[in-house]
């Protein structure tokens, strides 16, 4: 039996009438193989599409809105918003590691030496111009009829 992971929102949620995708990976790390993303999917049909897929496979079925992001900034903000997040979980697992280690020398010592280049890509190529709003409204429309041909 496999596992589901989604978001648990309240009702009324506006994420809840987004578009949903369905990644498929490996439940354990003994198996290795890309994941394989679907969608996008209404929220209900995602999960009862997920749940049925891990039901007899040992597979990992994450269930999460698809955001169509229209700015750069609205990008970092929600991947902001996502280390955030991951940063305070991260500070509760070391709280509850410290109370039941007291004797545990925990080091968080993360020395980040990354040499980003954003301007040019491998090859040595210009990066594009990142889409409008208006471009990607459009590309949106555009992927719908394709969806509802």
């Amino acid at each position: 039996m496999g596992a589901l992971v989604t978001l648990e929102l309240p009702a009324g949620s506006p994420q809840l009438d987004l578009p949903w995708i369905i990644t498929f990976g490996p439940l354990d790390d003994e198996e290795e193989w890309e994941p394989v993303v679907c969608g996008p999917y209404e929220r209900a049909h995602a999960l009862a599409l997920a749940q049925h897929v891990v039901a007899d496979e040992d597979l990992m079925a994450v269930v999460e809105p698809l955001l169509p992001a229209t700015s750069i900034e609205q990008i970092n903000g929600e991947i902001a918003v996502a280390r955030r997040l991951a940063a305070e979980a991260a500070d509760e697992i070391d709280e509850i590691d410290d109370a039941l280690d007291d004797d545990a020398e925990h080091d968080h010592d993360h020395d980040h030496d990354h040499d980003h280049e954003h301007d040019e890509d491998e090859d040595g190529h210009a990066a594009p111009e990142p889409p409008t709003e208006a471009e990607l409204k459009a590309a949106f429309a555009r992927i719908s009829a394709r969806l509802t041909a």
